[in-house]
Parts: C-alpha cells; structure tokens; sequence
C-alpha cells in the first residue's frame, strides 16, 4: 500500500510542500487529459487509499471527500484533445500535470511524478517514481482525484453525445466505442490523432 516515505524524504531535507502528480485518460479516444496535484501534511491518514486503477469507481468516488478534507491542497490540471493532437499524448500528460502543480495555491517545494517521465519546464525540484500511485500516498490521491475528476467530465459530456456511450466506458477504445464511432463518425471531443478505427 502506498506511504508517505518519499514524502518524508523531501521533508527531511527542508521541502515542506510536496505534491504528488498523476494523471488519467492518457489511452481514451475521446476527451481531455486530466492530471490532478495533492499536498498532504505528514499525519495524514487515508484508509483504504490505493492507486485508482485497484479501486472500484465507488471507492474512488468516496474516497475525493476525505483526500479534500484531509490534503493540504489539491488542484486539476486538464488539456484538450486538440492539444492532446498538437502536443502528443505524453506531452499533453505532463502538461496537465503542470497545470495541476501550477493551480495550487502555494507553489510546491518538489513534486512527485507518477512515471519516469521528467515535466518540462516544472516550477520545482521532481522526483520521478515509475508506479508511483502504488508507493506514494499523494501520488495515489492525485490518481483518484484526476480520475474521478475526468470521469464526471465525461459523464457531462455523454449528456450532449450520447450516441457514445461515454458514461459508460468514458472514452476508452471498447468495442461499444468503436461501433459508435463506424456508425457516427468522430465529435468534437475525439481525439484525431488517435486510431478511431478497429
């Protein structure tokens, strides 16, 4: 289960906000990248906290509430599927990802990085920790909040193109996704860069 050890780590050498970064959506044809930033203080207590992708959508869902009561701050950082298409999907994650650091409302001492994947351009020192949702407790809160935040983006979006099904599978390549899109072809909110065929 995640811990605060990395965390520990840069408090110990004299960097008292450490974010966690993740992000969600990076494989879906349809809508934005989300990244999500998560500043927790050292006694922080979040029972049942997991990387997202082991947690149930209810899990996940009641688990936002007390990583916002308990988090020192948290912040979202989203991009577009244009940008997505301008930038590529990874640089469009990192992007997100510094959008979210960016958004905090105290500018971080050092980031923790879900991946081995370095931010360009980040406003502080960066660690990197490939798997970092499963070893990092911020990185895991930020891995439940920018899921749990694109996922209420995408049941919204469903709302004006429910011939997608999004609500469902929230943009990721189903087999119901593709069939949706042979009979509709691509919305606004696909992702043009991607394979949108089988």
């Amino acid at each position: 289960m995640p811990d605060l050890s990395l965390e520990h780590r840069h408090w110990a050498a004299g960097r008292h906000v450490v974010a966690g970064l993740d992000e969600a959506g990076r494989g879906c044809l349809a809508g934005p990248v989300v990244a999500a930033a998560v500043v927790l203080p050292p006694d922080a207590r979040l029972p049942g906290l997991d990387d997202s992708k082991k947690l149930s959508p209810a899990a996940r869902e009641a688990l936002v509430p007390t990583i916002e009561r308990v988090a020192v701050a948290v912040a979202v950082g989203q991009c577009s599927p244009e940008e997505v298409d301008r930038l590529n999907v990874l640089w469009a994650a990192m992007e997100a990802m510094r959008r979210a650091a960016a958004a905090l409302p105290a500018p971080p001492d050092a980031v923790l990085v879900d991946g081995n994947t370095r931010i360009p351009d980040a406003p502080c020192p960066q660690e990197t920790v490939v798997k970092g949702d499963g070893l990092s407790l911020s990185i895991a809160a930020a891995s439940v909040v920018a899921k749990v935040t694109r996922d209420r983006i995408m049941v919204e979006l469903d709302a004006a193109f429910p011939a997608y099904g999004w609500a469902g599978h929230k943009g990721y390549p189903t087999a119901a996704h593709y069939a949706a899109l042979a009979e509709h072809g691509p919305s606004p909110h696909h992702r043009r860069s991607f394979r949108l065929t089988r």
